[in-house]
């Protein structure tokens, strides 16, 4: 059975602003997760809108359509075995309150009074992945190869 599938996760503009993409990465990384797309990247209204279309109508709506496209973002593709999932419990719940140490959200996140400050998105489900990713990233940005230890791990 073949479980390596690709996600989407973004590092939104605190994370970047406060000079957190390096340590995020190091840590996906760590975990054996293959960056295999990535963008520094400002959203423009539109397509903050269409990333959050499932929120539109909530209260919260608006100010994260204004938040997230007011400073860059970095977009990544990851892959991996069980991507999806393996990403969702290394970020931790949405509110940063609630996330435990050491996950991205845990260590990183700020406390404060909304939970658009909450440092990264990621895909919840195989289809959120497939339209996140091709919001962002043309098919040929892209990237397939093999990491060396990867043949390592498999056996």
């Amino acid at each position: 059975m073949n479980d390596e599938e690709r996600t989407f996760l973004m590092i939104k503009p605190d994370g970047v602003l406060r000079g957190l993409v390096g340590e995020v990465l190091r840590r996906l990384e760590l975990k054996g997760l293959k960056i295999v797309g990535l963008k520094l990247m400002q959203l423009d209204r539109e397509t903050a809108e269409r990333h959050y279309h499932e929120h539109e109508g909530k209260s919260y709506f608006e100010p994260l359509v204004e938040y997230i496209s007011s400073a860059p973002s970095v977009v990544m593709v990851l892959e991996g075995r069980s991507a999806i999932s393996v990403v969702r419990r290394m970020i931790g719940p949405t509110d940063p309150v609630q996330a435990d140490p050491g996950t991205l959200r845990g260590d990183l996140a700020l406390n404060r009074t909304s939970v658009v400050y909450n440092l990264v998105h990621a895909s919840d489900s195989p289809e959120s992945a497939e339209k996140e990713i091709a919001l962002f990233f043309k098919p040929d940005e892209i990237l397939s190869y093999s990491l060396p230890a990867s043949s390592i791990y498999r056996k």
